[in-house]
């Protein structure tokens, strides 16, 4: 699992930063998920080690124009370049709307490999054999949903060595000790699939949680993730702005990761244009505030990749 930001500003683009955008890399199965579209995030991927062309599902928070006016011109162009993978979407109620009206003004045939899920209320929206995807409402301006991902656990690895030390004949029966069963050789002697496997793998989770001021929605979500990523559009200094708008300070950003328990970070993003290089205040002081309350924590920054390790490990930077 592998997270590249594509924008990490809040409300409009700057000369550093583009609005909000997140790919998620599924590198083991050759996907890429997608966390809001705002404007130009086509031309960020662009500029990006991530492939379009395994884009195979985006999530959209909400409908406010910074998470989504970049959506119907990243489909129009997979469409006109031939990608022809199914994309399913998720989002509030009104995405289908939004994108019927973008595609009939703009005479941009979407064809039925585009799906619409309408998420309806909080719980599990997404499962297969490998993760499972959930939702919660936060609390914005408009309804606007947080997304958790579970990686299912692995079972440990088969040690073959083993088997064929004891004897076991490979075929049928290996793949029942794979499953963790018990099974009877010609012998008699009973042997249990555990103790020819190695510990389960734990699967990482992740928690994606904008926009919202603090609520109780974006710490269930983040329960025990490894990584979360949350919003910090204002320093806390500026709370009461944060309440008048129903966006988050810095020091509510790490609250909620030390409610939650989160396990190795904590990314905040959105940022306010008001904090950018020779403002009073600076990103730094926002670093500064979160960390003395959650010390794993991170600025975001467009670009940044980070892989999410299996296990913690101090320093997991892809690239920068």
């Amino acid at each position: 699992m592998e997270i590249t930001f594509l924008g990490t500003s809040s409300g409009v683009p700057t000369r550093s930063r583009n609005v909000s955008s997140i790919a998620l890399r599924l590198p083991q199965r050759a996907e890429v998920w997608l966390f809001d579209c705002g404007e130009g995030t086509q031309h960020q991927l662009l500029r990006s080690e991530v492939r379009i062309s395994q884009l195979t599902r985006i999530f959209i928070t909400h409908l406010h124009g910074d998470h989504i006016f970049g959506l119907m011109g990243l489909l129009a162009s997979c469409g006109l370049a031939g990608v022809g993978q199914a994309i399913d979407l998720y989002g509030p109620p009104g995405l289908a709307d939004y994108l019927k009206a973008c595609s009939k003004y703009s005479h941009t045939h979407l064809a039925n490999r585009i799906r619409v899920n309408t998420i309806q209320e909080d719980g599990l929206i997404y499962e297969d054999e490998e993760f499972k995807v959930s939702c919660g409402l936060l609390k914005h301006r408009i309804p606007a949903y947080g997304y958790r991902i579970e990686e299912k656990d692995r079972p440990g690895r088969f040690q073959v060595e083993k088997a064929k030390a004891l004897g076991i004949p490979s075929g049928p029966m290996y793949g029942q000790l794979k499953r963790g069963e018990t099974i009877t050789l010609s012998n008699g002697k009973r042997i249990r699939g555990s103790e020819l496997c190695e510990p389960t793998e734990p699967g990482r989770k992740l928690a994606y949680c904008t926009d919202t001021v603090f609520c109780e929605g974006a710490i269930a979500l983040a329960q025990e993730v490894d990584v979360l990523i949350h919003e910090t559009t204002f320093a806390h200094q500026d709370a009461e702005m944060a309440f008048d708008r129903l966006h988050s300070t810095s020091t509510m950003a790490a609250q909620v990761a030390l409610l939650a328990q989160v396990k190795q970070l904590l990314f905040m993003t959105h940022f306010s244009p008001r904090y950018a290089p020779g403002n009073p205040l600076q990103l730094e002081h926002l670093l500064a505030e979160a960390k003395a309350i959650f010390p794993q924590t991170r600025l975001a920054y467009d670009f940044l990749t980070y892989e999410i390790p299996r296990h913690r490990s101090p320093e997991a930077l892809v690239s920068s």
